[in-house]
């Protein structure tokens, strides 16, 4: 098929250039050029063909001409591209000063002048002189040197001025997908966490980062803007506002409990809190479910109680269980529940409480004891055992912990999820 369609261009193109002979021999048309006393006669088509052999010599004259010029700019050019390779290696190996030197050199090839000045004042912030990397990056474009300025400022532990510098990207519309991320860090480290949360939108469509990245930064936004609402009314137009996978967090479901229970909305806080566990268990829910004050103590020990057959080895619960039976004053069960999380897993928050019961009781030396523990315990040190509690007072809740099974009857580890 190819050797035909070829054969029928090949005569296509004879009989295009037979009939174009026979026109140009019928009139090869004429053609003069006259300048003072001399003139010039010649057909149309020689006339062409000069015309075209006249530009080919120019051109390759100027070739010829222009030969060292384009051969230095060649070799400009290659050796600025080189000098910003080994500035970028010597960078990422911590060689800063030789780093600093080959990057200024190529940031005068003008097509590597933006890339090459970020870079040095990278290094030169990483040799820690400030001043020749904020005179590096005020030749850089304007955006990016705001993120990578921001970003110093964020490292040096100050984030208000971070927020300084990207706020004006973000009124001109300007802030590129990394600046979003710096942006909802810096609030949330400056307390703005109203800033941070209005980035979010904005950080999910640049997928600037990694989704796994990405759903903790937005839980930790969540939990600081739902912690900062001034009065329910607020809290209960953020909250409603948020979307189902976003009221599904635990950070955002614990932080909206605390804030309800502070504002007086105990029961909104329970609920909350409550339907999260419902839909799947939470040892960071069921913590914050004794941490809300003592409002509704007594329903909340009776609801938290009913978990105990479903969960009989989680620390949690019996952190929880024994901090609201501590709210009632049940000092006895307290403890039980308390010495049980403590054979469970061991904690500083499980120690402090338990200290705390034994405060109840006034046993003083036993709350030191524990409170005791509980420092060893967040420094990771060995704690010191209590004494052991007579046999007529010793609780028969306080068991060892319950052996789990799958659906197929393979034991699992306590503490694993399923």
């Amino acid at each position: 098929m190819k050797t035909w369609l070829t054969l029928l261009v090949l005569l296509a193109v004879a009989c295009l250039a037979a009939f174009t002979w026979q026109w140009i021999a019928a009139d090869p048309g004429y053609v003069l050029v006259r300048y003072a006393h001399t003139s010039v006669e010649t057909t149309l088509i020689f006339a062409v063909i000069a015309l075209v052999f006249v530009w080919g010599v120019v051109n390759l004259l100027w070739r010829a001409l222009r030969a060292p010029l384009a051969a230095w700019s060649r070799r400009r050019r290659r050796r600025a591209r080189e000098r910003i390779a080994g500035g970028l290696v010597a960078l990422a190996e911590g060689r800063y000063t030789h780093a600093l030197r080959e990057l200024e050199r190529a940031s005068h090839e003008s097509g590597l002048q933006a890339p090459a000045l970020l870079a040095a004042g990278i290094a030169a912030q990483a040799r820690g002189d400030d001043a020749r990397a904020a005179a590096l990056l005020s030749r850089a474009p304007p955006a990016a040197a705001a993120v990578l300025n921001a970003r110093f400022q964020l490292e040096q532990r100050r984030p208000g001025a971070a927020l300084a510098l990207l706020k004006p990207q973000v009124e001109k519309s300007t802030l590129p997908p990394a600046g979003w991320q710096l942006l909802a860090e810096a609030a949330l480290r400056s307390g703005d966490a109203a800033t941070a949360f209005a980035a979010l939108p904005e950080l999910a469509r640049a997928q600037a980062l990694a989704p796994q990245a990405l759903a903790a930064l937005q839980a930790r936004t969540l939990a600081a803007v739902l912690a900062e609402a001034p009065d329910r009314d607020r809290l209960n137009e953020l909250w409603s506002g948020l979307s189902k996978a976003q009221r599904n967090l635990d950070e955002a479901v614990t932080a909206y409990a605390r804030r309800a229970a502070e504002i007086g909305q105990i029961l909104a806080g329970m609920s909350a809190l409550e339907g999260a566990m419902r839909r799947q268990w939470s040892e960071p829910l069921i913590v914050c479910y004794g941490d809300l004050g003592p409002a509704e103590a007594d329903a909340r020990l009776r609801y938290a109680e009913g978990w105990i057959t479903q969960q009989p080895n989680s620390a949690g619960l019996a952190l929880t269980l024994g901090r609201l039976c501590i709210q009632c004053k049940l000092w006895g069960k307290a403890r039980g529940y308390l010495e049980r999380g403590l054979e469970i897993e061991p904690s500083p928050a499980l120690w402090e409480a338990l200290g705390d019961c034994h405060a109840g009781r006034d046993d003083l030396p036993a709350a030191a004891r524990c409170w005791r523990n509980a420092l060893l315990a967040a420094r990771g040190e060995p704690t010191q055992p209590l004494p052991q509690a007579p046999a007529a007072t010793a609780l028969s809740t306080r068991a060892a912990v319950v052996e789990e099974r799958s659906e197929h009857g393979v034991p699992r580890l306590p503490g694993v999820a399923r």
